[in-house]
Formats: C-alpha cells, structure tokens, sequence
C-alpha cells in the first residue's frame, strides 16, 4: 500500500479528475446522489469530504485504485486499497488463474501486462513474437510497446507496421487521458519519435471486409496474421489485480493456426 502523501487538496484533485471525465458538477452530484452545493463546497475546500465521501466520488468518477488511494491521503485518510505483488500468498488464486489462462491458450502467445504495459508473465509461445528482439530490449523489466515498436524490436517484421502503430499508439493515448500517468505519457512521447516508413494512419478506417486490426507478422518466410483479446479481472479490490491485463492472440486465419500447430516451440529458426 503506497505510504505517499498528497501535496495536493483533494478537492483540487477531485475536479480535475471530473474536468478529464467531462462530467459537469450537475451531473456527477446527481450521479453520487449529493447536492451540487455541497460538490462544489468540497472542490474549492470550503468544506471536507468524508472518507464515504471520497471514494464514492471516486468511484462515480472511475477513478482507477491507485488514484483513489492518493485522493485518501489528499484528503487526510488512510489509504484502504492494497497493492499485493503477484507472489504474494493472498494472490495465490488470481496467480493461478493467470498461469492457467497462460498455459490454457498455447500454442498461441499470450502475456501478462501491468498498467505501463510492462510484461509480468507470458507464456512460452510469446517467443514467436520478440524472435530477433535486440536482446537489450528483452533485458529486465521487459515494456512491451519498446519491444514491439523500436526499430531494433518487432517493427522490422510487423508488415502492417503503420496500421500496427497506429492501433497501439491509440490505445496508450487513451489510456493516458484515462489514468493521467506521466510515466505512460513520456512513454508515448517516447514511441511517438520511433522511425517508421509506413505510413501510420491517424483514424482506423477499416477496409471491407475487416472486423479488427490485426498484427501482421513476417516468420521465417511466411506471413502470420493475428488479433488480439484482452482480458481483465472483474470488480478488483487491490491495484496490482486493478493494472493487470492480459493479452492473447489468436490465428486470425487458417494459414497462420497451421504453421504455429505444425511448428513445436523451441524450434530455432533456419
């Protein structure tokens, strides 16, 4: 559980969080059944919420759980939502879950995500995906978007690679104005300055026929095609559960299941 105080006044906090929601004072105060008097009070500190107060308009908010944690310390409480490492014996069943849903989908690759994308489990088959990763990028604490996008990384096989950036650039900057994390701003400015000379479209338009962006993939010799699926665990109470996501991709058509069933893993490449 973060110990971090808030510098903050929490009602500072609570209307920049509304303002990044788009939601006007009427509306939140109706949705938390709170008097719009009172809402505003609590915004310009001319009054102090409760803690009820704080996390229901946290939650009315959407705010994610580490963030309703520093509106806690912000307003003067204890913060009430743990933050478990994956190792840890309260998380035995949610660690099983993930391994078996790992285990579960080979030999299709699929990984484990924390909220800045870096990767914290992943199945054996995700070697078909980082083959010819620069192994600085593989080394340590491995993000998965710096491998994927980084011209030592995965672009130089992505076909698509436009489209592929394009995709995965939208989700991190929807995900940034969702959680307001500056290190997953950097992060998007950092893979925003990646050369590509694909061209990157700035709308996906899908072309007839096309129900998802896929991941279009050079693998000795062939071309393999997939789509993603992401999962998430429902009504999480801890804020490692809360970041985590996994990944999976799947043969998005006949050609691409057939080579990755005909191939065992481990095979090297030539």
């Amino acid at each position: 559980m973060t110990t971090a105080t808030a510098s903050r006044p929490v009602g500072e906090l609570l209307r920049e969080w509304r303002d990044r929601r788009r939601i006007s004072q009427l509306d939140l105060a109706i949705s938390a059944d709170i008097s719009t008097r009172h809402l505003s009070f609590v915004e310009t500190g001319r009054s102090s919420p409760s803690r009820d107060m704080v996390l229901r308009l946290g939650e009315h908010l959407d705010v994610p759980l580490r963030e309703r944690n520093q509106l806690l310390l912000a307003a003067g409480f204890a913060p009430v939502y743990g933050e478990s490492g994956l190792d840890a014996p309260e998380m035995t069943a949610a660690r099983d879950a993930v391994r078996q849903l790992l285990t579960a989908h080979e030999p299709y690759p699929a990984v484990v995500l924390d909220r800045r994308w870096t990767m914290v489990d992943a199945n054996a088959s995700v070697a078909l995906l980082v083959e010819g990763v620069a192994p600085e990028l593989l080394d340590g604490p491995v993000n998965v978007l710096r491998a994927t996008l980084h011209p030592d990384g995965m672009a130089p096989r992505i076909v698509n690679l436009g489209e592929w950036r394009a995709h995965l650039l939208g989700r991190l900057r929807r995900e940034v104005a969702a959680t307001a994390d500056l290190e997953l701003a950097e992060l998007l400015a950092e893979l925003r300055g990646y050369p590509c000379d694909d061209v990157v479209p700035e709308v996906e338009v899908p072309k007839p026929g096309d129900i998802v962006v896929p991941l279009r993939l050079r693998h000795r010799g062939t071309e393999l095609t997939f789509f993603s699926t992401v999962a998430t665990f429902g009504t999480p109470l801890d804020v490692t559960l809360a970041e985590l996501s996994i990944e999976a991709f799947f043969p998005a058509d006949a050609h691409t299941a057939e080579v990755i069933r005909s191939t065992p893993l481990g095979t090297p490449a030539g």
